[in-house]
């Protein structure tokens, strides 16, 4: 057990230096700029291997994300109460500023921003993302047509919430300025959620 903890760890930080100097060039060059093999020969790794690990280039900006694609369907499964338990997720990221929420101005997130939705190729894998957090989320809420609408108003709300804190961060506005309004827009969308959706609870727990 060990031994597969040394090997699984050694792979996350194998995962994360390649991530890490893949965006590193992109952000001093721009993305279609950068070659995956100068991004390999600078992460001391052949290109064969890169691929192994990444296999798009794409995949080496999106790496940082990936992690959040199932996040909403993990707090959905285990809870009898999906809708307040991603309600109350979302409202700790904003008061830790998990830059998922869009309400982070530290320089290097708001240039990997840029990055992300700056290059095309990047905004149509961003939308797969989030297309897969959707239907993540609709399985863990049941699968039916129900859930898969229910899920489809979640995850937009979430990401409209965000690009709302991006866009104001963007403008040149304070963490601290724009926390009061993301809070209370954030407790006004999820309001409006449980409104629309009384009976998703129920869904998620016949599933489970």
């Amino acid at each position: 057990m060990e031994e597969m903890g040394l090997r699984e760890r050694k792979k996350r930080r194998m995962y994360q230096d390649v991530s890490d100097t893949a965006v590193r060039l992109f952000l001093e060059r721009g993305f279609d700029a950068v070659s995956v093999a100068e991004v390999a020969a600078a992460a001391g790794i052949s290109k064969p291997t890169l691929f192994r690990y990444f296999p798009t280039k794409e995949d080496l900006v999106l790496h940082r994300i990936a992690d959040h694609e199932t996040e909403a369907a993990r707090l959905a499964a285990g809870t009898a109460e999906p809708l307040d338990a991603l309600r109350r997720n979302f409202l700790d990221g904003l008061e830790r500023c998990d830059p998922v929420t869009g309400l982070n101005d530290h320089p290097q997130v708001l240039a990997f921003h840029t990055l992300l939705y700056g290059t095309p190729a990047l905004v149509a894998r961003v939308y797969r993302h989030l297309e897969r957090s959707e239907e993540a989320l609709a399985e863990a809420l049941g699968g039916s047509l129900d859930a898969r609408l229910a899920a489809g108003q979640i995850i937009a709300v979430q990401r409209i919430l965000a690009q709302e804190n991006w866009r104001r961060i963007a403008a040149g506005e304070g963490v601290e300025q724009v926390r009061p309004d993301a809070v209370r827009a954030a407790e006004q969308a999820f309001g409006r959620l449980a409104a629309g959706l009384p009976g998703l609870a129920g869904q998620a727990s016949e599933s489970q």
